[in-house]
């Protein structure tokens, strides 16, 4: 479901209030996100998506979170709300990472904000049918804006993992695996990746 952005809020770049106001009106149920001034509403994500979540997730947390069998230095997050720019963008990826040392205290108190303010260095995209087109081009485009430097698009039902990176506010393409390889992704080259897990049921 998509909602427009009125016609006067063009020059704008601010949200309109009326897409702030349906934004935060959003049934739990769904994801609500915000782009470029329109209100996208996503049902949960579906079985597959969910597992390889899930499983990436795991796979990724207790050498990278934790230093468990793998050098630490990072937070990660599962669908964080993101805002990201002047208007701003209000984005959920499925999976989100900082270096630590830019964000020491991730939790915060009681009174913090349930979103985050700081651009990740990471983004990581689950790829489903109904989110595919948004997650190719407008997230994309915001995650470059911003200065993401790592994103990974994950397509569990092709079993496929594409690696982009950054460079000069474009994103390369550095790496494209599939099927049940052991690969070295970045940023996470420190560790093999053993896809076989990550598409595990």
């Amino acid at each position: 479901m998509v909602t427009r952005r009125p016609p006067e809020s063009e020059s704008t770049e601010r949200n309109a209030p009326s897409v702030e106001a349906a934004f935060q009106a959003a049934p739990e149920e769904m994801v609500a996100e915000i782009l470029d001034g329109e209100l996208h509403l996503s049902p949960r994500p579906a079985r597959p998506h969910a597992n390889v979540a899930m499983n990436l997730a795991g796979i990724l947390t207790a050498p990278f979170k934790f230093g468990r069998g793998g050098p630490g230095g990072w937070v990660s997050i599962s669908e964080p709300e993101l805002h990201l720019g002047p208007r701003p963008d209000k984005l959920v990826p499925d999976l989100a990472g900082w270096r630590r040392e830019r964000l020491p205290d991730a939790v915060g108190g009681e009174d913090a904000p349930a979103h985050y303010d700081l651009v990740p260095d990471w983004a990581c995209e689950i790829l489903s049918k109904r989110t595919r087109s948004r997650d190719k081009g407008q997230k994309m485009h915001i995650y470059a804006r911003e200065g993401v430097r790592h994103l990974w698009h994950v397509d569990p039902l092709a079993r496929t993992l594409e690696i982009f990176r950054l460079q000069e506010s474009q994103w390369l393409l550095v790496h494209s695996f599939a099927g049940e390889a052991r690969v070295r992704a970045e940023p996470f080259e420190a560790l093999e990746l053993e896809l076989a897990l990550v598409w595990s049921r």
